[in-house]
């Protein structure tokens, strides 16, 4: 079954799924962060099917997540980096641990944690803060609207 598109949804959190929503693909892209580069250590990682990583990298290519490099050993292969679009759902990724950390029934079988390589202390929690400074919750946000003239500007840029 083919799944609906998102790209043109007026919601950037629905465009965001449209690129890379699967959890296939964000654990790719968990992987690339953490160092793995070629399509045998993703495969190993993750255990999947052949056909299904194929069809994740080239879409993770496509959208340009990642990005094919000639191999860095100098061998016929190719590897899969990160391109800055893909370095930027590092917080993303975060978010998405720290979450699980925080709310699932057996943190302890969690396996890793998350720290400052230069100080090995954990990573503080990522929070959202005001123009002043003030940490804000869902409570503290609302939408409004685009003024129209940056929306015409962001479409033909």
């Amino acid at each position: 079954m083919k799944r609906t598109s998102l790209a043109g949804d007026s919601c950037p959190v629905a465009r965001a799924l449209d690129v890379f929503g699967d959890w296939w693909s964000l654990l790719i892209i968990r992987d690339a962060s953490l160092g793995r580069r070629r399509f045998g250590e993703f495969q190993a990682s993750l255990g999947l099917a052949k056909n299904i990583l194929t069809t994740r990298l080239r879409t993770l290519v496509e959208r340009g997540i990642l990005r094919m490099v000639p191999a860095s050993d100098g061998s016929a292969y190719q590897e899969y980096l990160l391109t800055p679009k893909g370095h930027g759902i590092f917080p993303i990724l975060v978010a998405l641990r720290q979450w699980t950390e925080e709310f699932d029934e057996h943190p302890d079988e969690i396996a890793t944690i998350l720290v400052d390589r230069d100080n090995g202390k954990p990573v503080k929690k990522l929070a959202l803060f005001s123009q002043d400074g003030r940490v804000l919750d869902a409570a503290d946000t609302a939408l409004k609207p685009r003024p129209a003239a940056k929306r015409a500007r962001r479409v033909s840029a």
